[in-house]
């Protein structure tokens, strides 16, 4: 358990490297300062399960991250080795930028009248994003404001079916691919995999049973007082969840009396997939902000950005061990 065990330390040991202080970074001219270059890199790390966060073409902590825990899952002893990342992204994204052209069969997953009060929601069947603008942002890992600023002169917000978008070049995120009530079951190799949730440093990473690293995304963990410290396991898996929201479980970790059934879809509170843990209550899940994670706190489970979470069952099952530490 060696590897592992060092790993439990190592994502990252990058306490500096926020948004405004980039430690090493910082000072560092491999380090690259263009927006085109930095797009790029993070399109390719997003590819490699390396999340940077959202695709924006800037430099921020989990971009520096993503590139830490690459170069360590690559058994590259310099961890802050920008330039080969760097290269090897130049190789294989040669074009930073996609056009999306919004299909008419989208609409059915847009509804701009969706409340934003939990008591309203429960009487609609889906929580359906608000606009075409955050299907297409979220469809392609980034966000409304970067894609207006990918789009001058289109007017983001009044996207209608046969409009042409310019989007980051990653592996869409299909909202109409994903299975409803889809239920995984353990698997021989994923159930053996482990998944590390670091709550300061805001990353979960996997490990396979030989302990190297495959990939390692931004979360938003619990609050302090709710984060379940320990050695848990992955006991169910099932997209498109529906959610009891509860205000008292989820502001003071007791269940009330008064609840709402909220409809699954993309908007829920636990995004389009739940991984319950073996801690009763407390699962790896979606979310309906995706621009929040590493900042707000959920009550105490870890949330994913939807096409993060969507990810997980290809990278763990229901067996897998799960440290939140």
């Amino acid at each position: 358990m060696a590897r592992l065990s060092a790993a439990l330390v190592l994502i990252v040991s990058a306490q500096a490297a926020m948004a405004q202080d980039l430690g090493p970074a910082a000072t560092d001219p491999t380090v690259p300062k263009d927006p085109e270059t930095i797009l790029r890199l993070q399109v390719f790390l997003d590819r490699k399960f390396f999340g940077p966060g959202k695709i924006d073409g800037a430099l921020g902590e989990f971009t520096y991250k993503a590139v830490v825990n690459y170069n360590f899952a690559h058994g590259n002893d310099n961890l802050y080795d920008w330039q080969g990342v760097i290269e090897s992204a130049e190789k294989t994204v040669p074009t930073v930028y996609a056009a999306c052209k919004i299909k008419e069969e989208l609409i059915q997953y847009v509804n701009p009248d969706l409340p934003a009060k939990p008591e309203e929601q429960e009487a609609y069947p889906y929580m359906a994003y608000r606009s075409l603008a955050e299907l297409v942002a979220e469809r392609y890992h980034t966000d409304e404001t970067f894609l207006a600023k990918a789009n001058p002169g289109v007017n983001v917000e009044a996207l209608k079916p046969g409009d042409i978008v310019r989007v980051p070049n990653v592996a869409p995120f299909f909202i109409e691919n994903v299975a409803k009530y889809k239920g995984y079951k353990s698997d021989t190799v994923l159930s053996t995999n482990t998944i590390v949730v670091d709550t300061t440093e805001r990353m979960a990473a996997v490990y396979n049973a030989a302990e190297v690293m495959l990939a390692a995304f931004p979360i938003t963990p619990g609050k302090p007082e709710f984060i379940p410290i320990g050695t848990w396991k992955v006991s169910t898996m099932m997209t498109t969840p529906n959610f009891r929201y509860d205000k008292q479980f989820l502001e003071e970790g007791t269940r009330g009396d008064t609840a709402f059934q909220i409809p699954p879809g993309p908007n829920s509170p636990v995004g389009i997939i739940w991984c319950g843990l073996s801690k009763s209550g407390i699962g790896l899940h979606g979310t309906a902000s995706p621009r929040t994670i590493g900042r707000s706190r959920s009550a105490g489970c870890v949330r994913f950005a939807n096409w993060d979470a969507i990810r997980l069952p290809d990278l763990v099952r229901p067996g897998s061990t799960v440290i939140v530490r």
